[in-house]
């Protein structure tokens, strides 16, 4: 049985690859997804408010006592004293590398095009085999109009391009007034991979403190049918591989997902539930399924049931809205 893909240029042996989450944080935790048969892991992103606050604290130190007296000017700190987390990611990714056989993909969750971007390029020395842009941004400027939010998205993914050879995926948000249109600017600007989709964290009230406080709610496998969509849709209209992810957490998840058109699946609520042994899981179960159905490979499902391959093309569209509807009542 032939559960191999590709993604990103990278030849994988199965679609079951781990996305960015607390499970990359340890070399143990990485070895753990390898050894249940993770394909590739996407490590743990680092923030652009930690590169920035990296850059802040070294400018503080270097120029710190130049006003004295000139002895002062040959005083700098030892380098413990402000390396932060940048430097540490960076080891990680080295010792990642080190330790495991399959690809290592990091990921840097930012927001505007500067010069955090020249991680991008620090990542790819230290090791990376590609490289996945969480771009999470919440316009709450109302004078900020969609297109310009577009626009600094294809700056991002241009400034990141330009500084590396290694290849490139970007992580979607699915509020986009045309999902379909951005796909294809990201892709002409040369994103090798688009992950669907981000999940952004919502905000919540406590009634008792009277305080916003973050919260992280983990999928379902409802969760899929956003992603699953788009996966469709997009599938053959863009050059850049297709990752799916939020609400993969089965067998029947991942078959769902490569029916519609994904190279790979991302998996992290699953795992943070259950624990690596959960890949494992997910992988039996598609392969008893293959047998099942009698399909000999991975490659042979594709996209079998995407926009452009199915009957009636209309399910993934408006159409579906009335029949689902009506079917309920």
């Amino acid at each position: 049985m032939n559960l191999s893909t590709t993604y990103l240029g990278l030849t994988l042996k199965n679609p079951i690859v781990p996305s960015a989450s607390p499970m990359s944080r340890t070399i143990g935790s990485i070895r753990a997804m390898e050894d249940y048969g993770a394909s590739a892991v996407v490590l743990y992103s680092l923030f652009e408010e930690q590169i920035r606050h990296e850059t802040n604290e070294l400018n503080h130190f270097l120029s710190h006592g130049t006003e004295s007296f000139a002895e002062a000017l040959s005083y700098f700190p030892q380098q413990t004293d402000y390396y932060h987390g940048p430097e540490e990611y960076l080891e990680h990714i080295a010792s990642a590398k080190k330790a495991v056989e399959i690809p290592i993909i990091a990921s840097i969750n930012g927001s505007t095009a500067g010069g955090w971007t020249d991680y991008a390029k620090k990542m790819q020395q230290a090791g990376a085999d590609a490289l996945e842009l969480n771009i999470y941004h919440i316009p709450t400027d109302p004078d900020i109009t969609g297109a310009e939010v577009e626009d600094m998205y294809i700056d991002i993914m241009r400034a990141v391009r330009s500084s590396v050879s290694i290849p490139v995926a970007v992580k979607l948000s699915p509020f986009f007034s045309s999902v379909a249109s951005m796909a294809k600017k990201l892709d002409d600007a040369g994103a090798n991979g688009l992950v669907l989709f981000n999940r952004f964290y919502q905000p919540d009230i406590n009634l008792d403190s009277l305080q916003v406080e973050p919260g992280v709610v983990l999928s379902t496998s409802e969760a899929l049918r956003l992603p699953l969509r788009w996966v469709a849709i997009l599938h053959k209209q863009v050059k850049a591989d297709i990752a799916a992810t939020t609400g993969i957490h089965t067998a029947e998840d991942v078959l769902k997902m490569v029916m519609a058109g994904a190279n790979v699946t991302q998996v992290c609520s699953a795992l943070l539930r259950h624990g690596p042994r959960r890949i494992r899981e997910i992988i039996t179960g598609i392969t008893q399924w293959m047998v099942d159905h009698e399909y000999a490979s991975l490659e042979q499902m594709r996209g079998s049931m995407s926009h452009k391959a199915v009957a009636d093309p209309s399910a993934f569209e408006r159409a579906n809205y009335m029949k689902a509807l009506n079917s309920y009542m």
